[in-house]
């Protein structure tokens, strides 16, 4: 299995589970629609170093964390496999959902799985909060606010759209970001996005 660069980062131990992790997707995906079929020879590469790019972006504190729209668990699960850093997963396709819950007996990754949508999620804030492609900014900061805990930092994976959508957001919410470039994906963007808090109506 091909490694590329990212893995240079983890431990034996953690690229182990990422190996169980990567050959238990491959299985679940000819029945589950977890990553589109083509992805699957660039599973390290697309997705599972596109994931651990996170990492040193986390805030060196971080207790505990949730992501939102965990899907095949990029990147709240490969995050919580690098890190041993507990994760709220909230995946509301009950498959999905299902997929996660076994990953993480195979790997041994600290994750709870909530298979509901992330509006219904009742968990307490977490420091830190991520996504991958799951909504306009505009949209996941509305998602994700309820979720971030008092001066929390959020870590959301972004297309080539990022700027226009940070222009759109803009008019709805006041807060520092960083806008890092992908190492894994042309064009792609990280935000870590900082002091959230939404703009004070005029009405």
């Amino acid at each position: 299995m091909e490694h590329h660069s990212a893995s240079n980062d983890v431990s034996r131990e953690t690229l182990a589970a990422l190996d169980a992790f990567a050959t238990l997707l491959e299985r679940w995906n000819r029945t589950v629609n977890l990553i589109s079929p083509g992805d699957l020879p660039l599973i390290w590469q697309r997705h599972i170093s596109d994931a651990l790019q996170l990492v040193p972006l986390m805030p060196p504190e971080t207790q505990r964390a949730i992501d939102l729209g965990s899907g095949a668990g990029f990147p709240g699960l490969i995050l919580a496999l690098a890190t041993r850093i507990p994760f709220d997963l909230v995946e509301s396709d009950q498959r999905k959902a299902a997929f996660l819950r076994e990953a993480a007996r195979v790997t041994g990754a600290p994750i709870h799985v909530h298979a509901v949508r992330i509006e219904a999620a009742n968990l307490a804030p977490a420091p830190l909060v991520t996504a991958r492609a799951l909504a306009p900014l505009p949209k996941l900061l509305t998602l994700a606010a309820p979720h971030l805990g008092p001066g929390g930092t959020c870590l959301f994976m972004k297309g080539a759209s990022a700027d226009a959508e940070l222009t759109d957001a803009a008019t709805e919410w006041h807060m520092q970001v960083d806008s890092i470039p992908s190492r894994t994906a042309f064009g792609a963007r990280i935000l870590r996005i900082t002091d959230l808090s939404r703009v004070a109506s005029t009405t």
